[in-house]
């Protein structure tokens, strides 16, 4: 069926009609592609930047994956090198991304912002850059993870002290001499602070709730212990959180040299300055939250409960592993540092890697909670025809990665396929005729 075509003055104002437009051209964006094209649907793909962007520009020059290369499961392009085991670094991520599009040659459109989404008596009216496009069904494949997060906080610093985001740095030669202060210690944080730290930097630490976990245990990466237990097809409702594991921080490990732990006692003792979660600025004083030992008390715990997990998963299997080292903490925090004046320490830059936010602020369909957040089942919205990809925890702990976001582009386009032709059903039934627990 070629649709696009003007069809009457009411769709001859349209730069095109398409039974599918996908917004965001990442791995998500092109996973969905992929299993249209091999059902036949025409679609359009548009990207506001250029293929890959994202990993190209927000990620830091010694940046790689924490998952194992092997878990790279992109629809119809698994991962095909000789490093299974390895952790792809970015300008292999790109090469990835790249040679995935030439595999089955996308109709995408690069350099095209979407400024609005909308729903008429037509359909869905895509406002783009390169004007606005009809559309009978509309996927976002935007992803999670848009706007980095800055606390007001920041404001309190004076001009003297350099602040950047943690999606902005790239690497130790770039941020300027003296010392540094990287706040939030997730995945980014951890990791921007040890490239800083092996470069010789003097680096300070504000560490948050987020968990760890031990690269290895007992003879496996535990990805591959947690992916043999099925922890990563889980489906949300059946996660003891529930929709509330959204918003969870991911556990900090590297896949660094081959993979390994993020140890921040161990770098403690190395002369990395640790504290407890910046709770305020006053004149030069870095005023700190208490919370330091408790904070790295339960990163350790969740990593060795994490072990018993898998102790349990061998027991009852049967499995021959060799014994697993249990972690015994190099360091304690005797004497928190409450306050700290960041003139006298000689602190030049701030990095803050606080997290990100999603922006739907273009999207005028009524579809968000009142957090703003898109409701959803499986991505399908409330609204027909309306969906969602690539979001974290859309469906599993997969969903938002290269392993798991396959899973659910194959569930859309089955649901997209079986809408095409047909009266609009309330999503409900049709999630039901395609078993929505599967």
């Amino acid at each position: 069926m070629n649709t696009n075509q003007n069809n009457g003055s009411e769709i001859g104002r349209f730069g095109g009609h398409y039974p599918v437009i996908i917004i965001g051209g990442g791995h998500a964006g092109l996973s969905m592609s992929h299993c249209l094209k091999e059902r036949g649907i025409d679609h359009l793909v548009f990207e506001k930047n250029r293929l890959g962007e994202s990993w190209r520009t927000k990620r830091w020059d010694s940046f790689c994956l924490v998952t194992p290369n092997w878990q790279c499961k992109l629809p119809g392009f698994h991962y095909s090198g000789d490093d299974p085991a390895g952790f792809m670094k970015k300008d292999e991520i790109v090469a990835y991304i790249e040679a995935y599009a030439r595999s089955f040659q996308p109709p995408l459109r690069e350099g095209v912002t979407v400024s609005r989404l909308a729903q008429d008596e037509a359909g869905f009216v895509v406002s783009t850059s390169i004007g606005d496009y009809l559309a009978d069904q509309v996927v976002v494949a935007t992803g999670g993870y848009q706007i980095p997060s800055v606390p007001r906080i920041a404001e309190r610093l004076p001009a003297t002290v350099g602040q950047m985001l943690s999606s902005d740095y790239k690497n130790p030669e770039v941020i300027a001499p003296g010392e540094v202060l990287v706040v939030g210690s997730g995945q980014s944080g951890c990791q921007i602070a040890e490239d800083l730290h092996l470069a010789g930097r003097r680096v300070h630490l504000c560490v948050g709730g987020a968990p760890r976990t031990a690269r290895r245990y007992r003879g496996k990466d535990v990805v591959a212990w947690l992916h043999e237990m099925g922890y990563y097809d889980k489906p949300i409702h059946e996660h003891p959180l529930k929709e509330r594991v959204r918003a969870k921080a991911n556990h900090y490990v590297t896949g660094r040299d081959g993979g390994r732990d993020i140890d921040l006692r161990r770098l403690a003792t190395e002369g990395m300055q640790l504290y407890g979660r910046l709770k305020d600025i006053d004149g030069k004083l870095l005023k700190f939250a208490e919370d330091l030992k408790l904070n790295l008390d339960q990163a350790d715990a969740v990593a060795e409960s994490i072990k018993n997990t898998i102790d349990k998963f061998i027991d009852s299997a049967g499995i021959e592993a060799p014994t697993g080292e249990r972690y015994r903490p190099v360091w304690e925090p005797s004497n928190q540092v409450l306050e700290l004046d960041y003139t006298a320490a000689g602190i030049q830059t701030v990095i803050w890697s606080v997290g990100y936010r999603t922006d739907y602020s273009w999207i005028e369909v009524p579809i968000f909670d009142g957090k703003g957040y898109p409701s959803h089942q499986r991505g399908v919205t409330t609204v027909p025809g309306l969906y969602f990809l690539g979001l974290p925890w859309q469906y599993t702990w997969g969903s938002g990665r290269f392993s798991g976001v396959a899973r659910d582009a194959i569930f859309l386009a089955d649901f997209l396929e079986a809408r095409r032709g047909i009266p609009l059903p309330e999503p409900s039934r049709l999630l039901n005729e395609l078993a929505f627990g599967s």
